[in-house]
């Protein structure tokens, strides 16, 4: 049998205006597919509209053009079958972290004994069950985005959206952070789709990594990783091979915005 498709873009344009500025497209007939527990990263310039696609993808945002699908329905809204994950925690500071992790599962519906047995396994594998009391602000940072991953995966999607997720912690924490997620993306079995400025970060936690061009953004490369041991991007890093595909993405990356150097850059291309 052919490999489930977990997530897919069709032919995906969005375009922008209003509010008194000039009318932008962000991506431009994007499409791809995600294979059941398959990870791809994408990278690409600041404003090519990765975040854009989370959003569409996440039933955020509606495209101009094309659609989103996941498990093979429509995306028009947001759904149990995604969740999105940010560079910002966005932990509620007036719950504690137990708290914070069953919020998603409690707004879903699940009765109260399964969603607490699933969020103290969570918290457990993430080495938060002594803090499960804690309040946000008594965490560090690391502690506080392992825990939004727990709330993210409490809900038990069929695809994670994950925007540069690690970005505003030290690099030492980023490397445990980056274990973490790699060991718990494979032992819940979970189809995730990851934005990252990090090379290595794309290399050594994915299965393919997809390169964007300056936007209007287009899918201008496809890579396949071929490195073993996909839940330990640690020893991945010792590979011979890492190397020659971060500077595969680096002459993709070059090549991708050469056309658009001289291009004044519109307001908000940052956010898209």
């Amino acid at each position: 049998m052919p490999p489930t498709v977990r997530l897919e873009y069709r032919d995906v344009t969005m375009q922008f205006a209003g509010g008194g500025q000039k009318a932008f497209t962000a991506v431009s007939e994007v499409s791809f597919s995600m294979r059941d527990r398959e990870i791809v990263s994408l990278i690409g310039p600041s404003g090519c509209g990765k975040s854009t696609l989370l959003n569409i993808g996440a039933g955020l945002l509606a495209p101009s053009a094309g659609a989103a699908f996941v498990d093979g329905e429509r995306v028009t809204g947001p759904n149990a079958h995604v969740a999105i994950m940010l560079q910002k925690d966005l932990l509620l500071p007036w719950r504690t972290v137990m708290e914070n992790v069953l919020f998603g599962a409690e707004i879903q519906g699940v009765a109260r004994d399964e969603r607490r047995a699933r969020a103290q396994a969570l918290l457990a594998a993430f080495n938060l069950t002594e803090f499960a009391g804690h309040y946000p602000y008594q965490l560090s940072g690391g502690m506080r985005q392992r825990a939004a991953l727990a709330r993210t995966l409490a809900v038990d999607p069929s695809v994670l959206l994950l925007d540069e997720p690690f970005s505003a912690v030290d690099a030492q924490t980023r490397m445990v952070l980056q274990r973490d997620l790699a060991l718990t993306l494979q032992r819940e079995r979970k189809t995730a789709l990851l934005i990252t400025h990090d090379l290595l970060e794309a290399v050594t936690l994915s299965d393919r990594v997809l390169v964007m061009s300056r936007r209007p953004g287009r899918i201008i490369d496809e890579i396949e990783i071929a490195l073993p041991e996909r839940d330990n991007p640690l020893a991945r890093r010792q590979d011979a091979k890492v190397q020659g595909y971060v500077a595969r993405l680096m002459d993709r990356l070059d090549i991708g915005s050469t056309a658009d150097r001289s291009a004044p850059r519109a307001a908000g291309q940052d956010s898209v």
